[in-house]
Protein backbone atom coordinates (compact mmCIF):
# COMPACT_ATOMS: atom_id res chain seq x y z
CA UNK A 1 0.00 0.00 0.00
CA UNK A 2 1.14 3.37 -0.47
CA UNK A 3 1.73 4.79 2.89
CA UNK A 4 -0.40 6.45 5.05
CA UNK A 5 1.14 9.93 4.87
CA UNK A 6 1.63 9.85 1.35
CA UNK A 7 -0.28 12.53 -0.41
CA UNK A 8 -0.23 11.21 -3.91
CA UNK A 9 -3.57 10.03 -5.67
CA UNK A 10 -5.28 8.92 -8.67
CA UNK A 11 -8.31 11.07 -9.24
CA UNK A 12 -10.63 9.81 -12.02
CA UNK A 13 -13.60 9.52 -13.70
CA UNK A 14 -15.38 6.93 -15.65
CA UNK A 15 -17.82 6.57 -18.50
CA UNK A 16 -19.68 3.81 -20.03
CA UNK A 17 -22.70 2.18 -21.47
CA UNK A 18 -23.89 -1.30 -23.14
CA UNK A 19 -24.26 -1.43 -26.50
CA UNK A 20 -28.05 -0.57 -28.10
CA UNK A 21 -30.70 -3.29 -27.03
CA UNK A 22 -28.13 -4.83 -24.70
CA UNK A 23 -29.12 -4.79 -20.78
CA UNK A 24 -25.59 -5.32 -19.62
CA UNK A 25 -22.17 -3.63 -20.13
CA UNK A 26 -19.23 -6.11 -21.50
CA UNK A 27 -16.94 -3.41 -20.68
CA UNK A 28 -15.06 -3.23 -17.37
CA UNK A 29 -12.24 -1.37 -14.71
CA UNK A 30 -10.60 -1.91 -11.48
CA UNK A 31 -8.11 0.55 -9.62
CA UNK A 32 -6.21 -1.33 -6.98
CA UNK A 33 -3.75 0.36 -4.08
CA UNK A 34 -0.83 -2.03 -4.45
CA UNK A 35 2.72 -1.94 -2.47
CA UNK A 36 4.48 0.07 -4.80
CA UNK A 37 1.59 2.40 -5.49
CA UNK A 38 -1.58 1.33 -8.06
CA UNK A 39 -2.59 -1.25 -10.27
CA UNK A 40 -5.09 0.00 -12.97
CA UNK A 41 -7.26 -1.86 -15.80
CA UNK A 42 -9.70 -1.74 -18.07
CA UNK A 43 -11.47 -4.81 -19.44
CA UNK A 44 -13.42 -4.98 -22.70
CA UNK A 45 -15.62 -8.95 -22.57
CA UNK A 46 -15.63 -10.38 -26.07
CA UNK A 47 -19.02 -9.70 -27.79
CA UNK A 48 -22.19 -8.00 -25.70
CA UNK A 49 -24.82 -8.38 -23.70
CA UNK A 50 -24.87 -10.92 -20.46
CA UNK A 51 -21.75 -13.21 -21.41
CA UNK A 52 -19.47 -10.23 -22.05
CA UNK A 53 -20.33 -9.01 -19.03
CA UNK A 54 -19.95 -11.92 -17.01
CA UNK A 55 -16.61 -12.63 -18.73
CA UNK A 56 -15.20 -9.08 -17.35
CA UNK A 57 -17.02 -9.48 -14.45
CA UNK A 58 -14.40 -12.49 -14.15
CA UNK A 59 -11.44 -10.56 -15.39
CA UNK A 60 -12.14 -8.20 -12.39
CA UNK A 61 -12.24 -10.44 -9.48
CA UNK A 62 -9.10 -11.90 -10.73
CA UNK A 63 -7.09 -8.90 -11.44
CA UNK A 64 -8.54 -7.65 -7.87
CA UNK A 65 -7.09 -10.89 -6.27
CA UNK A 66 -3.69 -10.81 -7.76
CA UNK A 67 -3.06 -7.04 -7.73
CA UNK A 68 0.25 -7.49 -6.23
CA UNK A 69 1.47 -9.87 -8.86
CA UNK A 70 3.73 -8.86 -11.71
CA UNK A 71 1.97 -8.17 -14.92
CA UNK A 72 2.79 -11.23 -16.18
CA UNK A 73 1.74 -13.47 -13.31
CA UNK A 74 -1.68 -11.23 -13.34
CA UNK A 75 -2.09 -12.11 -16.99
CA UNK A 76 -1.30 -15.85 -16.05
CA UNK A 77 -4.17 -16.09 -13.83
CA UNK A 78 -6.67 -14.15 -15.44
CA UNK A 79 -5.91 -16.05 -18.72
CA UNK A 80 -6.69 -19.62 -16.61
CA UNK A 81 -9.97 -17.69 -15.45
CA UNK A 82 -11.31 -16.93 -18.11
CA UNK A 83 -10.89 -20.39 -19.79
CA UNK A 84 -14.90 -21.20 -21.03
CA UNK A 85 -15.78 -17.91 -21.22
CA UNK A 86 -16.35 -15.60 -23.43
CA UNK A 87 -12.52 -14.69 -22.90
CA UNK A 88 -11.30 -10.71 -22.87
CA UNK A 89 -9.06 -8.22 -23.87
CA UNK A 90 -7.21 -6.68 -21.34
CA UNK A 91 -5.03 -3.40 -21.00
CA UNK A 92 -2.99 -3.08 -17.36
CA UNK A 93 -1.09 -0.46 -15.64
CA UNK A 94 1.41 -0.52 -12.31
CA UNK A 95 2.19 3.20 -11.46
CA UNK A 96 5.08 2.93 -9.12
CA UNK A 97 4.55 6.43 -7.11
CA UNK A 98 8.24 6.66 -5.79
CA UNK A 99 10.11 6.35 -9.06
CA UNK A 100 7.00 8.41 -11.13
CA UNK A 101 7.35 5.66 -13.51
CA UNK A 102 4.52 3.12 -15.13
CA UNK A 103 4.56 -0.21 -16.28
CA UNK A 104 1.82 -1.37 -18.88
CA UNK A 105 0.63 -4.22 -21.15
CA UNK A 106 -1.96 -4.78 -23.27
CA UNK A 107 -3.51 -7.73 -24.77
CA UNK A 108 -6.57 -7.27 -27.19
CA UNK A 109 -8.04 -4.25 -28.22
CA UNK A 110 -8.18 -2.03 -24.82
CA UNK A 111 -6.38 1.49 -26.23
CA UNK A 112 -3.76 3.21 -23.52
CA UNK A 113 -2.80 6.56 -23.75
CA UNK A 114 -0.51 8.47 -21.04
CA UNK A 115 0.01 12.28 -21.06
CA UNK A 116 3.03 13.71 -18.80
CA UNK A 117 2.43 17.62 -18.51
CA UNK A 118 5.71 20.13 -19.79
CA UNK A 119 5.16 23.08 -17.84
CA UNK A 120 1.53 22.28 -17.36
CA UNK A 121 0.54 23.75 -20.29
CA UNK A 122 -2.36 22.47 -22.03
CA UNK A 123 -0.39 23.05 -25.32
CA UNK A 124 2.51 20.76 -23.86
CA UNK A 125 2.16 17.37 -23.12
CA UNK A 126 4.37 14.56 -23.75
CA UNK A 127 2.36 11.25 -25.09
CA UNK A 128 3.18 7.63 -24.88
CA UNK A 129 0.94 4.74 -26.24
CA UNK A 130 0.70 1.64 -25.81
CA UNK A 131 1.44 -0.96 -28.20
CA UNK A 132 -1.28 -3.72 -27.32
CA UNK A 133 -0.48 -7.64 -28.75
CA UNK A 134 -3.14 -9.44 -30.97
CA UNK A 135 -4.73 -12.36 -28.37
CA UNK A 136 -7.79 -13.18 -26.18
CA UNK A 137 -7.09 -13.70 -22.28
CA UNK A 138 -8.56 -16.68 -21.80
CA UNK A 139 -8.11 -18.26 -25.46
CA UNK A 140 -5.12 -17.10 -27.39
CA UNK A 141 -2.17 -15.31 -24.81
CA UNK A 142 0.56 -13.62 -27.32
CA UNK A 143 3.49 -13.65 -25.44
CA UNK A 144 3.92 -10.25 -23.31
CA UNK A 145 5.77 -7.39 -24.05
CA UNK A 146 5.90 -4.77 -20.65
CA UNK A 147 6.72 -0.97 -21.55
CA UNK A 148 7.57 1.43 -19.27
CA UNK A 149 6.87 5.11 -19.35
CA UNK A 150 7.09 8.45 -17.02
CA UNK A 151 4.19 9.00 -14.80
CA UNK A 152 5.24 12.32 -12.67
CA UNK A 153 2.71 14.31 -10.74
CA UNK A 154 -0.17 15.97 -13.12
CA UNK A 155 0.27 12.85 -15.65
CA UNK A 156 -2.68 11.48 -17.34
CA UNK A 157 -3.85 7.90 -18.27
CA UNK A 158 -6.23 6.88 -20.36
CA UNK A 159 -7.75 3.69 -21.30
CA UNK A 160 -10.67 2.87 -23.90
CA UNK A 161 -12.33 0.17 -25.28
CA UNK A 162 -12.74 -0.38 -29.14
CA UNK A 163 -15.85 1.54 -28.91
CA UNK A 164 -14.35 4.63 -28.70
CA UNK A 165 -12.74 5.95 -31.84
CA UNK A 166 -8.89 7.23 -32.13
CA UNK A 167 -8.15 10.65 -31.77
CA UNK A 168 -9.50 10.55 -28.42
CA UNK A 169 -6.23 12.49 -26.43
CA UNK A 170 -7.20 15.92 -27.84
CA UNK A 171 -10.10 16.06 -24.92
CA UNK A 172 -7.20 16.25 -22.43
CA UNK A 173 -6.50 19.70 -21.32
CA UNK A 174 -4.22 20.96 -18.11
CA UNK A 175 -7.00 21.30 -15.23
CA UNK A 176 -10.12 19.79 -16.73
CA UNK A 177 -11.21 16.97 -14.31
CA UNK A 178 -10.87 13.61 -15.37
CA UNK A 179 -14.72 12.69 -15.06
CA UNK A 180 -15.16 15.70 -17.40
CA UNK A 181 -12.63 14.50 -19.93
CA UNK A 182 -14.47 10.99 -19.74
CA UNK A 183 -17.61 12.61 -20.57
CA UNK A 184 -16.50 14.53 -23.29
CA UNK A 185 -14.35 11.22 -25.18
CA UNK A 186 -17.57 9.66 -24.93
CA UNK A 187 -19.82 12.55 -26.21
CA UNK A 188 -17.20 13.23 -28.92
CA UNK A 189 -15.83 9.77 -29.70
CA UNK A 190 -18.43 6.82 -29.15
CA UNK A 191 -18.53 4.78 -31.83
CA UNK A 192 -22.60 3.97 -30.92
CA UNK A 193 -22.03 0.75 -32.27
CA UNK A 194 -20.52 -1.41 -29.24
CA UNK A 195 -19.83 -1.31 -25.42
CA UNK A 196 -18.33 1.26 -24.62
CA UNK A 197 -15.66 2.47 -21.78
CA UNK A 198 -13.56 5.15 -21.01
CA UNK A 199 -11.51 5.50 -18.21
CA UNK A 200 -9.38 8.86 -17.02
CA UNK A 201 -7.02 8.92 -14.35
CA UNK A 202 -4.69 11.81 -12.84
CA UNK A 203 -1.78 11.44 -10.62
CA UNK A 204 -1.95 14.65 -8.02
CA UNK A 205 -0.79 15.84 -4.82
CA UNK A 206 -4.15 15.58 -2.28
CA UNK A 207 -7.31 14.60 -3.79
CA UNK A 208 -10.89 14.96 -3.94
CA UNK A 209 -13.96 13.11 -5.20
CA UNK A 210 -13.18 9.47 -7.37
CA UNK A 211 -9.87 9.36 -5.66
CA UNK A 212 -8.08 6.24 -4.42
Amino acid sequence: MVEKGDEVRLVWGVASHAQAHQSECGDAFTIQPIPAGFLVAAIDGLGHGRDAARAAKRAVDCIDRSAGLTLPDIFRECHQALVGSRGAAISIAQIDVAEHRLAWVGVGNVEGVVLNPVAYQAANWRSDTLVVRGGVVGYDMPHLQIAHVNFGLGAVLVFATDGIRQGFSSEIRAGRPPQETADRIMSGYDRGTDDALVLVLQQVWGGSDHQV
